[in-house]
């Protein structure tokens, strides 16, 4: 599944490091994520510039990491990707698979299939460095994305919960 998010940009970014995302009137860096059906990452990428949502897609899948699982040959995408990435994973053998909203209805509405993505997106904001971008370099802003990446796997697998404001210790899953 893919996903792109926009993020705002701290005063120590170049401009030339970062775009406008007119819909959302910020001005920032977008990030592009690929994830697997469980909601771990597979492939992220942060573009020079902010642009539309289709466009930077096609360069998460070719920059997908090798051991990338065969049989990974189906995606699941929203509306925005529709003109180029469809065409792109063709070429790449990639089935793609566009979910939509239900017509007619108002309001929130969890999409099926986009659930996952999205948590991930969440999970990436509780990381206190990547709830603003603050790296001058997009490379920097992938390593960090890998490093709350790997802090939620980790947890994951330990079953370990996050501290919260409001109890001071550590809770863990029985």
């Amino acid at each position: 599944m893919i996903d792109a998010q926009s993020v705002k940009t701290s005063t120590s970014v170049p401009a030339a490091g970062q775009g406008v995302d007119a819909g959302k009137k910020i001005v920032g860096r977008k990030r592009n994520i690929v994830t697997d059906t469980l909601g771990l990452l597979l492939a992220c990428w942060l573009p020079r510039q902010a642009c539309r949502t289709s466009s930077p897609a096609p360069g998460s899948w070719t920059r997908s990491p090798p051991n990338t699982p065969a049989c990974a040959r189906c995606g699941s995408v929203e509306g925005g990707y529709r003109q180029h990435l469809v065409e792109h994973a063709a070429t790449l053998g990639i089935d793609m698979e566009i979910t939509a909203r239900t017509p007619g209805t108002r309001g929130f509405t969890p999409i099926p299939k986009r659930w996952a993505v999205e948590r991930t997106c969440d999970c990436l904001m509780l990381h206190r460095r990547l709830a603003r971008d603050y790296e001058t370099l997009s490379v920097r802003s992938e390593a960090m994305i890998h490093l709350a990446m790997t802090d939620l796997m980790a947890r994951r697998l330990t079953g370990e919960n996050t501290l919260s404001w409001r109890d001071p210790t550590p809770q863990t899953k029985q």
